[in-house]
């Protein structure tokens, strides 16, 4: 019995340490992966922030005394200026009827040649092509035949009058012999008019082609021939213009069209410039259509007031705005904002050398300057950077740049 016993305590023994020893185990593990987590967790968490205030850090530029020198930045607050308000208006570049000319073969014939092309300038006189036609060898050789036909019948005039100074031949010869001369002459005159309408010489050697030449000084907005094409008196080879007189035909709505006189200021922009080389121009309302379009507009015509500007050319479009009145406006220069990623945005000053990036919406433009709409959450106090953006936009570029090579 006391055999028993004991080995009944050391069952119990042994059973209580193996149900305890795998606790201890898996409770010392469970610690260990706590800490490992946790551990972890920090890193992750460190990197975040990091992360998030690198992401905020995205739109602040940080400049060194010398690079605000050197990068010539001035700052100052957003100023209230008068803004013509008026309407908002698409248009393009014309000429007057008068200064847009269209060259045609007057007889007709096959282009010899010509070196046009779409752009050239031309002087008035200069050859623009070289027509060649049978025909006109019997133009010429007709006026030559008239012309010898005239110096006959001259010379019979002269020989009746004499006769008839001597009562030796009738009036009715002498007569006769006069009214010869005027018709011959007639026919002469008309023969050589058409000879120099199509470009041919009048008298002398007779030639197959004749020259056409520029009636005026400008460009060459279209040609239409080929070497060795046949052409019709009525088929227009080229096209030239003279753009010394331009204006701006502009399209208004009907609704719009009470509010338009004559007289009235018109700023206009070319739709091809870029917010950094935005040139404004000026013209001045001198003709409002009478006749209105089948898209229900009119057509409004301007007299620039730069006529000589090279690079105006007809057909460019523009954006303007015809001022029907003046209101204030809160404005910042043109050298304050930039456009990036298709967006406007201005630098606000956070403090000595440090300057946010701040989204705007731009209005009209005047003088230099363009009306800015803030986001809410800046206020109109802020003072920003007036001159010298672009410099900020591009240290920010080269940034990321850098950041990204990292």
């Amino acid at each position: 019995m006391k055999n028993i016993a004991t080995l009944a305590l050391l069952l119990s023994l042994t059973l209580a340490g193996c149900s305890k020893e795998p606790n201890e185990t898996i409770d010392a593990d469970h610690a260990e992966a706590t800490t490992e987590a946790g551990e972890h967790a920090g890193e992750a968490g460190a990197a975040g922030g990091e992360a998030h205030e690198e992401e905020e850090a995205t739109d602040v530029v940080t400049l060194s005394a010398a690079e605000q020198q050197a990068g010539g930045l001035k700052t100052g607050p957003l100023s209230t200026r008068p803004m013509g308000a008026g309407l908002a208006v698409n248009g393009t570049l014309d000429v007057p009827p008068e200064s847009s000319v269209s060259i045609t073969a007057p007889l007709g014939g096959y282009v010899q040649s010509t070196e046009l092309l779409q752009g050239t300038r031309v002087r008035k006189g200069e050859v623009l092509a070289v027509i060649r036609n049978p025909a006109f060898v019997t133009l010429q050789s007709e006026y030559l035949e008239l012309r010898s036909r005239l110096k006959f019948a001259t010379a019979e005039l002269a020989r009746q009058r004499e006769l008839y100074q001597q009562e030796v031949a009738p009036l009715k010869n002498y007569q006769r012999a006069q009214a010869e001369v005027e018709a011959l002459q007639v026919q002469t005159s008309a023969q050589a008019a058409q000879l120099r309408i199509a470009g041919l010489p009048v008298g002398g050697a007779i030639t197959t082609t004749a020259t056409l030449r520029a009636p005026r000084t400008g460009f060459v907005r279209a040609v239409n021939v080929t070497v060795g094409q046949s052409v019709t008196a009525t088929e227009p080879l080229f096209e030239i213009v003279d753009p010394e007189h331009l204006h701006v035909e502009l399209t208004v709505f009907e609704r719009d069209v009470a509010r338009v006189q004559n007289g009235q200021l018109i700023r206009f922009t070319l739709a091809s410039d870029s917010t950094g080389t935005r040139r404004e121009r000026t013209a001045r309302v001198y003709l409002v259509g009478k006749a209105i379009g089948e898209d229900r507009t009119v057509r409004v015509h301007g007299h620039l007031d730069q006529e000589n500007d090279p690079a105006l050319l007809p057909g460019l479009y523009v954006r303007a705005l015809i001022e029907t009145g003046r209101t204030d406006a809160a404005a910042l220069p043109d050298a304050a904002l930039v456009r990036f990623e298709g967006k406007h945005y201005a630098y606000a000053v956070e403090a000595a050398g440090r300057y946010r990036m701040v989204p705007v919406t731009p209005g009209r433009s005047e003088d230099g300057y363009t009306e800015v709409t803030l986001p809410e959450s800046v206020p109109a106090s802020t003072t920003f950077v007036t001159d010298g953006a672009y410099s900020l936009l591009a240290k920010m570029k080269n940034a990321e740049e850098e950041g990204e090579g990292h």
